[in-house]
């Protein structure tokens, strides 16, 4: 099936009992029981939704993957994914991730004996110089948050392949609509299913996706044994949300190249981090794996001054943390999102006081570029 097939139908089918066309939302805590021993294949809501069950096996399919287990949030999925592991082991990960992935990670999950080692990602060879008898994991984020690099996604999976590791890809910026990484050969798949994937900022969710039977055994276990579960009524909200992912990534991309483009000609724009411009240093890379290059983009003003000019005098752009939703958003990383990371970290990747992430909505464009250019001029 097509992709917005899926989107519509994948996971779904009409209530056998009402023939209700859309999921019912399965808003109960247990389930009576036949007799001892006999149930319908429902227990307690913790282990069994079917909401969240409808919810699971449409995100995999749009992935490309066999199975989803589903989270209360993008960081729950996130820490989930430290089960496959224990005290002692090692794991490779972009340096250039959300900073709720690195203060989790480095400020939390070291403590529990876990060794990370952050590296450019965008470089293969760093992979392999990072590499240490105890690593098991490669964690990638691409594009990364917020400077959008972009690592070969092909690459890593061979690196992991060839050693045993585990590849584990954060696809939150692309959406499945515009990037399966399961399909290039990684193992494991994550959302922040608040962002792109619900898209109207009223939902809090995370997904894991995975063709392995042993990772989704392991990490179903841990869905039901930690508890960081997703309430029906969002499952339905997001399962109700997917149906419409394809429009919405279509009209983001188109309205982020227009944006891109405008940042691009003026001058007030030192440095411009989008995908889609034949500008960006692994646009060809961007091509080659990706569908689309997406709705976000990152713009370095040169001064902190311009930066702030612009974050707080926007009309149509909200001032905000998060993205991917319908309206457009617009966020100051190194006091926001990424305000957990050491500023030496920062420095290093290019993410200074005076870069500004734009989360680029489906607005009427010339609105949008209107309301930064009475800014800028």
């Amino acid at each position: 099936m097509g992709f917005s097939t899926d989107a519509i139908h994948a996971g779904q089918e009409p209530d056998l009992k009402t023939g209700a066309v859309i999921t019912p939302i399965y808003q109960t805590s247990t389930y009576a029981q036949e007799e001892l021993g006999k149930h319908k294949g429902y227990e307690y809501a913790r282990t069994q939704n079917l909401t969240r069950e409808s919810l699971e096996k449409n995100i995999a399919a749009l992935e490309k993957g066999k199975y989803g287990i589903a989270f209360s949030s993008g960081l729950a999925a996130t820490n989930a994914l430290m089960s496959l592991v224990k005290s002692g082991d090692h794991i490779i990960i972009s340096n250039n991730v959300y900073g709720g992935t690195y203060r989790l990670y480095e400020l939390v999950m070291k403590d529990f004996g876990l060794d990370y080692s952050w590296v450019d990602t965008s470089n293969l060879k760093n992979i392999d110089n990072a590499i240490k008898p105890n690593t098991k994991i490669v964690y990638v984020e691409t594009p990364t948050n917020p400077m959008l690099t972009i690592t070969d996604l092909i690459g890593v999976s061979e690196i992991c392949k060839k050693n045993k590791f585990i590849s584990i890809v954060d696809n939150t910026f692309m959406s499945p609509y515009f990037q399966n990484p399961l399909e290039l050969g990684c193992d494991i798949v994550l959302h922040s299913t608040t962002k792109y994937i619900n898209g109207h900022s009223d939902v809090v969710g995370g997904i894991v996706v995975t063709k392995s039977e042993k990772i989704h055994e392991r990490l179903r276990y841990i869905q039901n044994a930690a508890g960081a579960i997703p309430g029906p009524f969002d499952c339905w909200l997001i399962l109700r949300a997917t149906k419409t992912l394809a429009v919405r990534m279509d009209r983001h991309e188109k309205n982020a190249n227009k944006l891109a483009e405008y940042f691009e000609k003026n001058n007030k724009a030192k440095k411009v981090f989008y995908p889609g411009l034949k500008s960006h240093p692994q646009h060809e890379l961007a091509k080659k794996q990706m569908r689309g290059f997406g709705g976000m983009i990152s713009v370095d003003f040169g001064d902190i001054k311009t930066a702030k000019k612009v974050v707080n005098n926007v009309k149509i752009f909200t001032l905000a943390e998060s993205l991917g939703g319908v309206e457009s958003l617009v966020c100051h990383p190194a006091s926001m999102t990424h305000a957990s990371v050491p500023k030496a970290e920062r420095d290093k990747m290019g993410l200074t006081e005076s870069l500004v992430r734009f989360s680029v909505g489906i607005e009427d464009i010339e609105d949008l570029i209107k309301d930064i250019d009475n800014i800028l001029g």
